[in-house]
């Protein structure tokens, strides 16, 4: 490692959004190329580095910058450039010179003491000088408070985002309670605040601490899937995180309940807590769909039955009688609920709605929770679906961390019937928003299979909304004739039911490959991406999805995407990679997003490479591939399975992992024409049926499971589920009943 002193002459390449930059830098003894992040660093400033040389193949020699802080410049050449490089509006070269003739080495002290002087030289007026004084000022803040904030651990990034919000309070703020910063800023969990607090020396048993750390475990709860926690549960996951004792951690409740950060509720005897804002978006939830919640068609049942039968006959299309009773159903109900597995037909009930909604003339709009499931509804009724994001027209991050859609309360969607698919996956956030946009008269027609995973983010919301028993739902049970001449449905059925399947590979789309060695299971799966399954199912290699229970193992994601990379994807020498973290990205790799990002920019180019369509966002769970690694501009481009291409700086692949394997819970609503699912032992809370059930399903023409039968019976007796704390149907129960206020 090696240091280097010297101000900026100018820089090469920056990017204002991450900071990273490529710099010249005057030093005593020779200029340097420096790249590296240097956030709120302008042209002109005296900094300090330190890095490692590397040697840039187009470049030469650069000094890999790993630390940066800027410096007091002492002498008057170095002064001057500082002021004459522009970082100070109103100063440029002739100004900054007849200042430092002027005023000397007294220069600064001069600027911050004795701003008035300056008017002193001709061309600066009293405004101007004030000006400068104040910029000065700023800068200096800024500066004082990043160093400071370096020895707590806190990054440029962070300190420049802490200093945007607190100003320079944030020096006493982060001395007196810096367990505040978890609760206001997006990016500081409990832990780096504790990890600040042993720092400045706050005691364990600090109030801030115990109060600041409760929350951070229901957030923390809310990540994996729960709206609240029994108070018992809550007491014993904080007293592992703090180690106080449960009875000083429990004595902070009350307080927190008093200033609203908390909610406690009594249900069956059991004392619940939940975040505010949980809370009162499952209770906002129940109160919306209970004003939704109308009859909205009051003619007897045979006059619409005539009307579905007119409508049918005029389409060509069948129904049974629960299909019928769905399609009734969805016309006479404000909220409706159409469940079932695969084969079950909910995709024709689907088209006859539609089809008896547009004969009437009503505007329906199409929606499902990611880009995959909106792609295959449009594909499967013809009518044009979009993610739920884009149906209430995301449009980027708020302050505070939250997420702004334009449809809302006050500006409502504008159609009579919304349908929303793969509804299981749909969370209480998500939720919350979609109903917030729709009024009292809407059709709100939700589909969807509730034997699949709940969603990734908090809440279970179609399952709750089936035991409130509080809205008409049809759940389609019948396999119809087609569908039997399917494994992939049948076996489905069978796994769903607890129901040992047959794996004697007599079957056209369902196949077994017992396989105990894990080294073993790599190989076949190589070559059934590479050489069997693309022409047995009439497709692509990348389009043949590996899915598995865990990320972790020999078998998990991080393991699988390692070694498929190699074959499906392995390195050329016109194919650029980059290296993030321990992933290394290459041109042509398949990728996912694993975080929502509402501020991150898309373009879906025409066929003249002309911009069709634009906007932001991307999701978890949005898949692509790279299609160029730009080392120049920093940044990575990727287009995304809807057409959508996005340009990540290389300080954002983060936000990016290789997908030629991601868990099952991570490809709901997603379907592949042909999955790879390698099964070899593995966490029993992992290995349940309705994973199982969720990876098969996601198949269209072919299911191969490479591993162990003990270990996918295993998976089919064992029907426990992680069970998952959520109120949103004691919730609906009570607005129903009048018990809420």
């Amino acid at each position: 490692m090696e240091s280097y002193q010297g101000y900026i002459d100018h820089f090469l390449f920056k990017n204002d959004t991450n900071g990273y930059g490529v710099l010249e830098l005057d030093t005593e003894d020779d200029d340097i190329i420096c790249v590296g992040t240097f956030t709120g660093i302008s042209q002109g400033e005296t900094i300090e580095v330190e890095g490692e040389w590397v040697e840039h193949p187009t470049y030469g020699p650069q000094l890999k910058v790993s630390s940066c802080k800027v410096i007091e410049p002492t002498g008057i050449l170095d002064m001057e450039r500082y002021l004459a490089s522009g970082a100070i509006k109103g100063v440029g070269p002739s100004i900054a010179k007849k200042i430092i003739k002027k005023f000397g080495k007294d220069t600064f002290r001069i600027i911050e003491e004795e701003p008035e002087r300056l008017v002193e030289i001709k061309g600066i007026s009293e405004r101007i000088a004030i000006q400068i004084a104040t910029q000065m000022e700023e800068r200096r803040e800024l500066r004082d408070t990043v160093m400071f904030l370096q020895k707590y651990g806190i990054s440029n990034n962070m300190a420049i985002k802490l200093f945007e919000v607190y100003g320079i309070t944030i020096k006493s703020i982060l001395l007196e309670n810096p367990y505040k910063l978890a609760e206001d800023v997006d990016g500081i969990g409990f832990r780096k605040a504790d990890e600040i607090a042993t720092h400045v020396g706050i005691k364990i048993d600090s109030q801030y601490r115990l109060q600041c750390g409760l929350i951070y475990v229901l957030n923390q709860a809310a990540a994996e899937g729960h709206v609240y926690l029994p108070k018992n549960i809550l007491l014993d996951r904080a007293n592992e995180l703090m180690g106080v004792g449960q009875s000083l951690i429990e004595n902070e409740i009350p307080e927190l309940i008093m200033n609203k950060k908390i909610i406690m509720k009594n249900e069956s005897g059991t004392d619940n807590c939940y975040t505010a804002m949980m809370y009162y978006e499952e209770l906002g939830c129940a109160r919306m769909l209970s004003q939704l919640n109308l009859r909205l068609d009051n003619r007897d049942s045979n006059t619409i039955d005539d009307e579905v039968n007119e409508a049918m006959a005029a389409l060509d299309i069948e129904l049974d009688e629960l299909q019928r009773e769905a399609v009734i159903g969805a016309i006479k109900s404000g909220v409706f609920i159409l469940t079932g597995g695969p084969g079950t037909g909910k995709t024709t009930t689907i088209n006859a709605i539609i089809n008896y909604f547009v004969s009437k003339k009503k505007d329906i709009m199409l929606a499902a929770p990611t880009g995959r499931a909106a792609k295959r509804m449009t594909e499967a009724t013809g009518y044009e679906a979009k993610t739920i994001h884009r149906l209430l027209e995301v449009s980027g991050n708020v302050e505070g961390g939250g997420v702004r859609f334009d449809r809302n309360e006050d500006n409502p969607l504008e159609c009579d019937v919304v349908i929303i698919d793969e509804a299981s996956m749909v969370d209480i956030h998500l939720f919350y928003s979609l109903l917030k946009a729709m009024v009292a008269g809407m059709h709100l027609i939700i589909v969807g299979d509730d034997n699949q995973l709940p969603s990734v983010g908090p809440g279970q919301v179609l399952h709750d909304l089936i035991m409130s028993a509080k809205f008409q739902n049809v759940c389609l049970t019948k396999i119809f004739r087609q569908a039997t001449h399917s494994d992939i449905v049948v076996n489905a059925h069978k796994i769903n039911k607890g129901e040992e399947i047959q794996l004697d590979n007599k079957s056209e789309d369902f196949f077994f490959l017992e396989r105990n060695d894990t080294n073993v299971i790599y190989k076949h799966m190589v070559l059934l991406i590479t050489q069997k399954l693309p022409k047995y199912v009439n497709s692509d290699p990348f389009q043949i999805q590996v899915l598995t229970p865990t990320r972790i193992g020999n078998l998990g994601v991080e393991a699988l995407n390692k070694v498929l990379q190699q074959y499906l994807n392995p390195p050329a020498k016109n194919k650029k990679e980059h290296m993030m973290g321990e992933t290394l990205f290459r041109e042509g790799d398949k990728v996912m997003q694993i975080k929502n990002n509402y501020n991150l920019e898309w373009e879906i180019m025409s066929s003249y490479n002309i911009a069709a369509d634009s906007g932001t966002g991307v999701f978890n769970g949005d898949m692509g591939v790279i299609k160029e690694i730009n080392t120049a501009l920093q940044s990575v481009k990727v287009e995304f399975d809807d057409g959508r291409t996005v340009r990540y700086s290389f300080s954002g692949l983060d936000e990016l992992e290789l997908s030629y394997a991601v868990t099952i819970h991570k490809s709901q609503g997603s379907e592949y024409p042909a999955v790879v699912i390698p099964l070899l032992g593995g966490p029993r809370q992992l290995l349940n049926r309705n994973l199982l059930y969720t990876g098969v399903t996601r198949a269209k023409k072919c299911v191969t499971i490479l591993g162990s039968k003990d270990t996918l019976n295993t998976m089919i007796h064992n029907e426990s589920e992680k069970i998952r704390y959520t109120g949103l149907t004691s919730r609906i129960r009570e607005v129903e009943e009048g018990e809420c206020v």
